[in-house]
């Protein structure tokens, strides 16, 4: 286990303990630190909330669901894919990034490639699996499905990620809160980014 991992299990600890020790001991908050203790030690990287309610929840966990998973695995095997000829939006593996969304044409991809990792990771987009050539139309879906949430909140890797015009999937969150995503047509490839939280309009969650 790395340092910045304990250091933020630690954290995570303390802040609850200064929440259930601020309350009247029951045993009802002896078995909630039992189980924070026990939650803590088995889920890496989760963050505490700092609410001034005094709430003791903890942000989303940093695991990925299985689906995003499977996308985030399948993303990496896409690493370095090109268009060709470059910035045509064309390809032999971009036009099957493309029939992930029947129908669609030779465009900007982003939306296509995200379609494809979720239809190849068996969870297809939209109400009838299919897919979305465009990103706002993806995040129209995802709102009205009550899948979305805001750029103030922890992604999960596998989430994705959604900007004006573009849309990655979260691959991990570094410990200084950037996030590192694998993006289609980006720089007219499929590559990794660093990026902060300025511009993201929100996730997605899978």
């Amino acid at each position: 286990m790395g340092i910045e991992a304990t250091l933020a299990r630690i954290a995570a600890i303390e802040a609850r303990i200064d929440a259930l020790t601020n309350a009247r001991p029951t045993a009802a908050a002896a078995t909630s630190f039992a189980a924070l203790l026990r939650g803590n030690l088995e889920a890496p990287g989760a963050t505490a909330t700092a609410a001034a309610s005094g709430s003791v929840g903890l942000r989303a966990p940093v695991s990925a669901s299985a689906v995003g998973g499977r996308m985030l695995a399948l993303a990496r095997a896409e690493l370095g894919v090109r268009e060709a000829p470059p910035g045509s939006n064309d390809g032999p593996r971009i036009a099957l990034y493309r029939s992930a969304v029947p129908g669609g044409p030779v465009g900007p991809w982003c939306a296509y490639f995200v379609s494809w990792l979720a239809r190849q990771a068996g969870a297809p987009l939209g109400d009838r699996g299919q897919g979305f050539a465009s990103v706002d139309a993806l995040w129209s879906w995802a709102r009205a499905a009550g899948r979305t949430y805001g750029p103030e909140e922890v992604p999960r890797p596998g989430d994705l990620v959604v900007w004006d015009e573009h849309i990655g999937i979260v691959e991990r969150v570094l410990p200084d809160g950037r996030i590192q995503t694998i993006e289609g047509n980006t720089s007219d490839s499929v590559a990794r980014r660093v990026h902060d939280a300025a511009g993201v309009i929100g996730y997605v969650r899978m």
